[in-house]
């Protein structure tokens, strides 16, 4: 590992919506000595929530980058949004980040959104830390969150801060490393005063501690043998076995304060550089290196995380502002350096880049390079999210962030001459940002649809064109992206046979065709025996299946999770060719699918409320009318959380009807689930609703 990188910590703070990710992201730039005064998210002022929309909705909507200094160690922090509808930004920062600081309400526990994020990070493998924030609430209760961790994650949690004193009288921690504790004193708590554990935690310290240790045996046979050989365990020998098993996954730290109060941020910054990855440290005792797909011949290929290493730096964010493009881009090899030539790997291109920055949310810092490890971005130039730069003697191509289809769309309408005439510019830079976006045009009525993942995203995409680009557009009523599969087997057979003046056009295709797994999309299989059909021929067949499932039998919509095997099929000598079976393959897709019994997919929601008491069997009625199959009633302290998944059809309007419903005093999440299929008795009103 070089000097370079061991400094360094790439990390992200996720968690669901109002948990205190930027409240805690403000705490950090504080007390690193990034910013002089502390902003607030309910004032519209806090750092990282710059963007206009931002903090007039007092809601992260776009990812901010931002870096500061802790104890000789630089850390590059992005802070994420928690509402579900703007999950990628989430995504494509976990991708390029080596750890994470989830956070949770001390008195909700793990909710709907924790979950996703918690989910996202076991998909790229990233160590995380746990903050239990909000300790000084009313209801707090750290030890509830644990067992949520336990239970709804999956997940081992290890305590290492034991609060001292609950909800209003929240005054400090025990660290439960060195066995100290720690007293903020000041308001701004710039300061804490370190004393003795207090008696009536001695015991609860003492046994949370056996826990540390038993968890730091299980990570490291070092530390288990000199444990058992002397009986004591040191600091410097639990940090080490702690780091271990945090970056092995084998279990998640979890410390506790309030960021609001101003409690227990410091420590938590300490476990940051003492637990968490530098970029060129791996985690599962894999090599520390970075792999991809070599642009000459396709084969896969690695490069270790060192300065020394060919370049290959992943552009994971666009943006657009009055000075042009930015491209934020995490460099895992190599070095980017301001006028050098790299390839572009969409296009294989080799492109000069210019001005290099880092970033302090809005704020920009010109630097000459960034070096394997860095995190920063590129001021002009033709980028695009997702695409790898790479060294022009071995280029590279990098896997890109995954992006979620939209389960909503709109119809868009410019409003004056000068919105029209501007309308495609804009939308081309609002979809470059955000890839989660989709943009279609009906077939019909020749109508824009702009396509997101909710009714939120799609309000303040349409308002980012007006406040960003200058283009009002009105926008139309939702309406559901409603999906097509099969739920029965059928074989079929279609032969193409054309003849003209000149060559004809043959071709002969059996497929068997039938459902597949959710989310699974196509599975193809080539079962064809003795060259019946030649390769080439066959590759073509398989596009064109995959270009029939653009629409489906029922109303025209994507069909989904299908399994189609091409069996048989025959060859003309003169008059086959591959355009012919893809015609063909095409046809027999959309003939057979009309024979498998067509079903409609509707998207679901997971939907979770929180409500009095007093109001639950309201919730639970409505719910049911709304076509919601209930999955879990819980009582925490007082209010009951209700688990359910609803149809994203039967949402709309839900959160006036929840207010009018409780008082006002009821609140819920939501987030997209999985599709599911549309009663029988409901299909065909569905489909003459949207025609």
């Amino acid at each position: 590992m070089t000097r370079t990188q061991k400094r360094i910590r790439n990390i992200g703070i996720i968690a669901h919506v109002d948990a205190g990710k930027t409240t805690l992201t403000e705490r950090i730039l504080f007390y690193s000595g990034q910013i002089r005064k502390t902003g607030e998210v309910h004032h519209g002022t806090a750092t990282t929530d710059h963007h206009v929309q931002e903090a007039k909705m007092g809601i992260t909507i776009s990812s901010a980058a931002v870096h500061c200094a802790w104890r000789d160690h630089t850390i590059h922090l992005i802070d994420t949004p928690g509402h579900a509808d703007f999950n990628i930004e989430v995504e494509r920062s976990l991708r390029v980040l080596d750890g994470a600081v989830v956070v949770f309400d001390a008195v909700a526990g793990v909710e709907p959104q924790t979950e996703v994020v918690w989910r996202q990070a076991d998909r790229y493998g990233v160590p995380r830390i746990c903050f239990i924030n909000k300790l000084d609430r009313a209801g707090a209760d750290i030890g509830y969150a644990l067992r949520a961790i336990a239970d709804r994650l999956d997940a081992r949690p290890v305590l290492l801060t034991l609060p001292i004193g609950t909800e209003s009288d929240f005054v400090g921690v025990v660290d439960l490393v060195t066995m100290r504790a720690l007293y903020w004193r000041d308001e701004d708590g710039m300061s804490f005063d370190v004393a003795e554990v207090p008696d009536s935690l001695v015991e609860e310290a003492t046994r949370h501690r056996q826990l540390i240790i038993d968890a730091c045996a299980d990570a490291s046979s070092f530390f288990e043998e000199k444990y058992l050989e002397t009986g004591e365990a040191n600091p410097a020998d639990i940090l080490a076995a702690l780091r271990r098993g945090t970056i092995d996954g084998l279990f998640v730290p979890v410390l506790g304060g309030s960021a609001y109060k101003n409690r227990g941020v410091q420590p938590l910054l300490d476990m940051v550089v003492e637990l968490l990855p530098a970029p060129d440290e791996a985690a599962l005792g894999e090599t520390a290196e970075v792999r991809g797909t070599r642009l000459a011949d396709g084969e896969e290929a690695a490069r270790l995380r060192d300065e020394s290493a060919p370049l290959a730096a992943l552009i994971f964010k666009i943006t657009h502002d009055d000075f042009g493009q930015l491209s934020f881009v995490r460099v895992y090899s190599g070095a980017l350096e301001k006028g050098q030539k790299v390839v572009r790997s969409r296009d294989g291109r080799a492109v000069r880049v210019g001005r290099l920055v880092r970033m302090l949310a809005a704020s920009r810092e010109d630097v000459t390079h960034l070096r394997a490890g860095d995190i920063g971005a590129i001021v002009g130039g033709d980028f695009a999210s997702g695409e790898t730069l790479s060294a022009t003697d071995e280029p590279l191509a990098l896997e890109p962030p995954v992006s979620a289809d939209p389960v909503v769309r709109v119809a868009l309408a410019a409003k004056t001459r000068d919105d029209r005439d501007r309308m495609g510019a804009a939308l081309a830079k609002l979809l470059s940002q955000d890839p989660s976006l989709r943009l279609e045009t009906d077939d019909e009525t020749g109508q824009s649809l702009l396509g997101g993942r909710g009714q939120l995203h799609l309000a303040v995409s349409v308002d980012r064109l007006r406040t960003d680009f200058g283009v009002t557009l009105a926008m139309g009523k939702p309406k559901i992206a409603y999906r097509e599969t099969v739920s029965a087997e059928v074989r079929h057979t279609l032969r193409l046979k054309k003849q003209t003046g000149g060559p004809g056009m043959f071709a002969e295709v059996v497929i068997e065709l039938g459902p597949s797994e959710p989310g699974s999309g196509l599975v193809f299989e080539d079962r064809i025996k003795g060259g019946a059909i030649s390769a080439p021929n066959i590759s073509a067949a398989r596009a064109g299946i995959e270009r029939a499932m653009d629409r489906g039998p029922l109303g025209g919509f994507p069909l989904v999770d299908l399994k189609v095997a091409l069996v048989d099929g025959a060859e003309h000598q003169n008059d086959s060719s591959q355009m012919a079976f893809e015609v063909a393959a095409s046809r027999a897709l959309r003939e057979a699918c009309a024979l498998a019994a067509p079903v409609l997919l509707e998207p679901n929601m997971n939907v979770e409320v929180t409500v009095p008491e007093a109001h639950v069997g309201d919730v639970l009625g409505d719910l049911s009318r709304r076509r919601g199959q209930i999955e879990d009633l819980e009582d925490r302290g007082g209010t009951r959380v209700v688990r359910a998944r609803v149809p994203l059809a039967e949402t709309f309007g839900y959160a006036g009807a929840l207010s009018s419903m409780s008082h006002g005093r009821g609140s819920h999440a939501m987030r997209f689930d999985a599709y599911g299929v549309v009663p029988k008795e409901l299909t065909t009103p569905v489909l003459e609703s949207i025609r």
